[in-house]
């Protein structure tokens, strides 16, 4: 018996029970601000893109518990038709429905568009919440820089085209999911869709501040309309977004770095905080414009207060968003 106490207190031991604790601790404490507000969301009608599997599925499980009608708006049938199923066996809501959209068709965007008006004639909350994060140099089907073109292009067309129905629902909510990453943005009006020199962290840091430059330039022409438009940073969270960034992915990536980032990382669940709360919260009703993060309202980088480029944005992604003849 004594050795065995012995053996428990010796400094091996005592030190590797204060580092799991200490991790255990720093691993809560990352989780960030959480949403617990109860409130009955039955009646409502919610699209959240990018919804299969990550923040956006976590998501669409809160918003189904709390009664919504969800509509997963994502490219994969297969991967989405399985969250789906998922979804309505844990929150008996039989109102969850997956429709393809994909992000990087103008023409799929279109068609979605559509098929959903015909389909309903209410929209109370429109979450942008796909995105792609420091891919190679690729291009959307309309011939776009995939980061910009999926990130904001595609969501800039697909709140433009449901506008109507946000309107007629209002008081409705946008929610456009960020990044931190927008601080380290800048717009390059010169040279927008990456054709003179492309970085994938660069394309990416400007997709995300053209996010928040986009909803607060959305929330000033839709003053006095009753829907309302915040964006947000969800938090490093241990999703499949970084399935791209190669030093995450290779045998050291996968055995050393990502088990030392483990502690730091938010779950999906706790990266859906922040949605949520720009979506539900009654506090937020009438306010538009802002930026949170953690459940809280956040600055944004000055790079996202240029009106000045937050206009010639808005101009270019009209162009870009233009029926083809």
């Amino acid at each position: 018996m004594c050795v065995f106490i012995n053996c428990l207190l010796s400094p091996f031991v005592l030190w590797t029970g204060l580092i799991v604790i200490a991790i255990y601790f720093l691993r809560q404490y990352m989780q960030g601000g959480q949403f617990e507000k109860q409130t009955d969301e039955t009646g409502k009608v919610v699209i959240v893109t990018g919804s299969n599997t990550g923040i956006g599925k976590e998501t669409v499980l809160e918003l189904a518990r709390r009664g919504a009608t969800v509509y997963m708006a994502c490219r994969d049938k297969n991967r989405t038709e399985k969250a789906r199923l998922e979804i309505i066996r844990e929150t008996n809501n039989q109102n969850i429905f997956f429709r393809e959209l994909d992000l990087a068709s103008q023409e799929s965007i279109r068609k979605f568009a559509a098929d959903f008006k015909g389909e309903q004639d209410k929209l109370h909350i429109l979450i942008n919440n796909a995105g792609v994060m420091r891919c190679p140099h690729m291009r959307t089907k309309d011939g776009y820089e995939l980061q910009l073109g999926v990130n904001h292009i595609g969501h800039f067309l697909l709140t433009n085209l449901l506008l109507d129905l946000l309107k007629k629902s209002a008081p409705s909510r946008i929610v456009n999911v960020s990044s931190l990453a927008h601080t380290r943005g800048a717009i390059n009006i010169n040279d927008l869709n990456s054709e003179k020199s492309y970085n994938e962290g660069d394309a990416y840091s400007q997709s995300k501040l053209a996010n928040v430059m986009f909803t607060r330039e959305l929330a000033k022409r839709l003053e006095g309309t009753g829907v309302t438009v915040n964006s947000l940073h969800p938090g490093v969270v241990d999703t499949e977004l970084g399935r791209h960034m190669k030093i995450l992915n290779n045998l050291f990536g996968r055995l050393v770095l990502r088990t030392l980032m483990w502690p730091l990382l938010k779950t999906p669940k706790s990266g859906a905080q922040t949605t949520l709360y720009a979506a539900l919260d009654p506090e937020l009703n009438g306010v538009t414009g802002l930026y949170f993060s953690d459940c809280k309202p956040k600055k944004v980088a000055p790079a996202a207060t240029d009106e000045e480029t937050g206009k010639l944005l808005w101009e270019e992604s009209e162009k870009w968003t233009r029926p083809r003849k």
